[in-house]
């Protein structure tokens, strides 16, 4: 039987979908679709063969001329897809009675028979969406679909698929509007370099389900003691599992802390969280997801605004929404808050006032501290990520539950640099550089530390071609890690302060860890940090040096600890302690005795004194305690850092002689053979100098 198209089919638009999608618009989980009985050769519907089941099935044909829909604009958005149409059409007329779908059924035989061979009396609600979508463009399934509800005077129908739509359309145009935010990440930490898209570089992280796990520990020569952290064993998780129906099917929780030592990767677990929203996925049973990073609340600070004049500042294409789609139970809201260490607001959830409008004027601490409480959109699910906390920053009573990023895992390390570098052979070499180092491996579990590694290899790169070497320092990369944490990252947490202050800051946190770590001390306990003087707050927080977790040393009993964020940045700052002792204060640290205060350029045999006394003092520990903080200290003479280390020296220090013045030194105590076990530190301190065996030789 022939068939031309019914009224209100729109075949040009037809024609650009692919032939097979109009043999099957919508494909479903069922064999016994309507739309199987049928046999489609053409772009639409012209040529159908029915297979009739029984003669019940057929009736007398209906009396009223097809209806044809003018409206049809009224839906028209690109966020329309099939199977948002038939989603939704299907979800409108699932709340109907048994009786009220079974007179809809009989309506749209009534006004569009040639849509259908026979009655829609006999089709369940599948088949007839199926069927409906199969002859009719996705704008007119939806206005016949409304239209007949109209007529029936079903108007919370006619509302709820309107509803659907607006939703649908306000999620796809800031699905868009996030794309553009955070579908491209720039490569390099300045945010001037190449931009690619976020999909190519990005490397998975090692979450996990516990907190309070204590600073990675893994070290090249000592065999750390864990630092009485958590010991419960955590489950590895994705940024899919975060807020997951599953998870919330069994859990209660509503707001999730990602916690995380500096550079460990929160604010890209947060990007890839994102992203998977929009690509559809994770996390489809949220409606909407709304970041709202804590550097962009600042710009609110001192005026009053609410919460609604927020996001709609933020995200314009939310000004469609209503009031009750914030507040409906069919309508998650996410809300995602990085960098709440970014926040200098106080937190003070005894005093602060109540808030549970969102359409309410405020300040934006009155906020935070009402959304941190669970007040605000109650139904809301909210992730915070911020480093370790100095300060309670959620509610006693606010129920929740804390995550932690660890960074990259063993296998992620070397899968960052083959992403991050798309020339597989300029991959290879930097990878061959990071595991020429075991101390350098180890601090690739810190993506930051990685991102530092591959800026200065394409930087050199760009300089010299693809075959230069980078000098084989491992003090150059930790001075950047140093520089990128009290500069670059701090700017967002604090005021500037004087070079002077933040040299003060410096060796105060290194002379605690030079007297640690004489001591095998990586846990810093309460009395030796209030001897510093140093606010907790400043160096867990802003600088990014120290970090703190919850131990349980006792049966119900808990303690905050403070530690380095890596027992190597615990070697780092000492080695820098001992270093600015001597250059600006010609002391020697290992002998205690303050020297006639000598600045500008030093003497070979001067400078000496404290690497002569540095080395005895190292081959006398077995254990190797003080290896690393030696390389450290011989790579922070070299030319290249200490073009870094100016700013914290009271004066110009050149040193035009102390390689091989250096040099000297180490070959003759390797010569001497004084402590055999430690011989290949000193050869490791040739190395950090940039001395090869064999011009070692020749010293």
């Amino acid at each position: 039987m022939k068939m031309d198209c019914p009224p209100g089919t729109n075949k040009t638009k037809y024609s650009t979908k692919p032939k097979s999608v109009f043999k099957c618009m919508v494909q479903l989980d069922r064999t016994d679709s309507y739309s199987s009985c049928y046999t489609l050769d053409s772009e639409d519907c012209e040529e159908i063969t029915p297979k009739v089941k029984n003669k019940d099935d057929i009736e007398a044909k209906p009396s009223d001329t097809p209806e044809l829909i003018q409206n049809s604009n009224e839906f028209s958005h690109p966020s329309l897809t099939v199977a948002f149409t038939f989603k939704a059409i299907c979800d409108t007329l699932r709340k109907m009675s048994e009786g009220d779908f079974k007179r809809f059924s009989k309506l749209l035989w009534k006004h569009y028979p040639q849509s259908f061979n026979t009655p829609t009396q006999g089709m369940d609600m599948v088949n007839l969406v199926d069927r409906l979508l199969e002859c009719y463009n996705l704008e007119v399934s939806l206005q016949i679909t409304k239209t007949l509800l109209e007529e029936m005077e079903q108007n919370k129908l006619v509302d709820y698929i309107q509803t659907l739509c607006l939703r649908n359309e306000v999620k796809y145009d800031l699905s868009e509007s996030l794309k553009r935010t955070y579908g491209e990440v720039c490569l390099d930490l300045d945010n001037t370099g190449e931009k690619r898209p976020f999909d190519d570089v990005f490397t998975n992280l090692y979450i996990t389900s516990t907190c309070n796990n204590g600073p990675n520990i893994e070290h090249e020569i000592m065999t750390i003691k864990k630092l009485d952290s958590n010991r419960e064993p955590g489950k590895l998780i994705s940024t899919r599992d975060i807020f997951s129906s599953e998870r919330l099917e069994h859990s209660n929780v509503k707001l999730i802390l990602l916690t995380g030592v500096p550079g460990s990767g929160k604010s890209m677990a947060v990007r890839r969280l994102i992203l998977d929203w929009i690509e559809k996925r994770s996390h489809q049973h949220v409606s909407f997801l709304f970041p709202l990073p804590f550097k962009e609340l600042k710009e609110f600070e001192g005026v009053k605004v609410s919460l609604l004049e927020i996001i709609q500042k933020l995200y314009p294409e939310t000004k469609k929404l209503r009031d009750e789609d914030f507040r409906s139970e069919d309508c998650k809201i996410m809300f995602v808050f990085d960098g709440l260490d970014e926040y200098n607001g106080t937190l003070d959830f005894e005093n602060t006032e109540l808030l549970s409008d969102h359409t309410d004027p405020t300040t934006v601490n009155v906020i935070v501290v009402n959304l941190l409480r669970g007040r605000l959109l109650y139904r809301g699910l909210f992730l915070v990520t911020t480093r370790s906390q100095v300060k309670r920053c959620i509610p006693w009573d606010t129920y929740h539950d804390e995550i932690e990023v660890r960074g990259f895992c063993d296998a992620e390390k070397e899968e960052y640099f083959k992403r991050r570098f798309k020339d597989t052979e300029k991959a290879a070499r930097v990878i061959a550089y990071i595991n020429s180092s075991k101390t350098l491996r180890i601090m690739c579990h810190l993506p930051l530390f990685c991102s530092l590694v591959a800026d200065e290899w394409q930087q050199i790169f760009n300089e010299k071609g693809a075959q230069a070497e980078l000098p084989a320092s491992i003090t150059y990369i930790y001075t950047k890690l140093l520089l990128s944490l009290i500069r670059q990252h701090r700017i967002f947490r604090a005021p500037d302060r004087s070079t002077e202050k933040e040299r003060d800051f410096l060796m105060k946190l290194g002379k605690l860890a030079f007297n640690m770590l004489e001591q095998e001390q990586f846990k810093i306990t309460k009395s030796d940090w209030k001897e510093t003087g140093i606010s907790d707050e400043e160096a867990v927080i802003n600088s990014g040096l120290c970090t703190q977790y919850m131990t349980k040393p006792y049966v119900l009993f808990q303690e905050k600890v403070l530690s380095f964020i890596h027992p190597t940045m615990q070697e780092y700052l000492a080695a820098l302690y001992a270093f600015l002792s001597f250059t600006n204060q010609a002391k020697n640290i290992f002998d205690q005795q303050l020297k006639d205060k000598f600045m500008g350029i030093f003497k070979g045999h001067k400078t000496m004194e404290l690497y002569k006394s540095a080395v005895d003092k190292s081959l006398g520990y077995e254990d190797g305690k003080l290896d690393i903080f030696l390389r450290f200290l011989f790579g922070m003479a070299l030319k290249s850092n200490l073009e870094l280390l100016q700013p914290f020296c009271v004066s110009s220090v050149k040193w035009p002689t102390f390689v091989e013045d250096a040099t000297t030194l180490i070959q003759k105590r390797l010569r001497e053979n004084q402590c055999p076990a430690r011989n290949d530190n000193l050869q490791q301190c040739l190395e950090e100098l940039g001395v090869s065996v064999s011009e070692a030789t020749s010293y």
